[in-house]
């Protein structure tokens, strides 16, 4: 499975930046960060753009609060944008603005967690690790187990079963971790798997049992949008990006008719650090970090 799944990468990997010959430990931990429950095709540009600005965990550390969440603009969930300059923070501060390849030093870094040192340490160091995320898990589900999808919760039993897939080297295991994870991306996918076009589908137990459906379907949430909190939050969030001065409270209010969901979801925008209070409380204005 494995030779069969890096032959199939060597002709079918996307060509990405953060792959290219020239990408830096820092770029790779910059495209983790923002691929998290993001698209490609919106992180793309955007990385450019912020790596262009801020080419090294030096700069980004320097960077203003503010300036970074503008930046970071609609790729979503912006407390991502404010881990990762408190990550360039203590890569400056604690190992001389250079990213460590130890599993242990690189996960006591602010907002890395074990997914996003795996990776950095196969995709940015090229050093043997075991790459989980659900691109992975859901080829390994199918492959190895016969299911249609893993559990809504990793367990300890998919990280011994990913494990026994790792090489023993560090060049192929770093190639085996991107060559899996693209499998899942661009044909293993969770929704319409193109399994015609799938290198391994011979040796696929799901597909042997005849696809059976999702055992746990009923356990697994979806996330809406509409009318969700999360939706106002955006709409705070995009106002102040936007706004030259800070936004006085009827500025905010305009945003969101609730009046209840909207000063909820302010008031959790404030305790994230993603806003800031400024005036007095009878005549309040909101702006982004300083």
């Amino acid at each position: 499975m494995r030779d069969l799944t890096v032959d199939w990468f060597v002709g079918h990997a996307r060509d990405l930046p953060w792959r290219a010959e020239d990408r830096t430990p820092y770029g790779v931990l910059v495209s983790e960060v923002m691929l998290q429950q993001t698209p490609v095709v919106r992180v793309e540009p955007a990385w450019r753009a912020w790596m262009t600005r801020w080419p090294t965990p030096a700069d980004l550390a320097a960077a203003a609060p503010a300036d970074v969440l503008r930046a970071w603009d609609r790729l979503g969930y912006p407390r991502r944008a404010l881990r990762l300059r408190d990550c360039a923070r203590a890569v400056v501060e604690r190992h001389g603005g250079e990213l460590p390849t130890d599993d242990t030093e690189l996960r006591a870094l602010p907002g890395i967690g074990e997914y996003t040192a795996a990776a950095v340490r196969a995709f940015a160091h090229g050093l043997r690790s075991t790459v989980l995320d659900t691109n992975v898990r859901r080829v390994l589900a199918r492959v190895a187990e016969g299911i249609a999808l893993p559990a809504p919760a990793l367990t300890a039993a998919e990280r011994r079963l990913a494990g026994a897939f790792v090489p023993g080297d560090d060049a192929a295991a770093a190639r085996w971790a991107a060559a899996s994870m693209e499998l899942g991306a661009l044909v293993c996918t969770a929704r319409s798997p193109r399994c015609e076009a799938c290198p391994v589908r011979g040796l696929c137990a799901w597909r042997a049992a005849g696809f059976p459906a999702d055992a746990h379907a009923g356990r697994r949430r979806t996330q809406a949008w509409a009318g969700t909190d999360r939706q106002v939050r955006g709409r705070i969030m995009a106002l102040l990006r936007e706004a030259l001065e800070p936004a006085p409270a009827f500025a905010i209010a305009a945003v969101w008719s609730d009046d209840v969901q909207r000063e909820r979801c302010l008031a959790s925008l404030l305790a994230d650090g993603l806003v800031e209070q400024v005036g007095s409380d009878e005549e309040p204005a909101y702006r982004l970090p300083s």
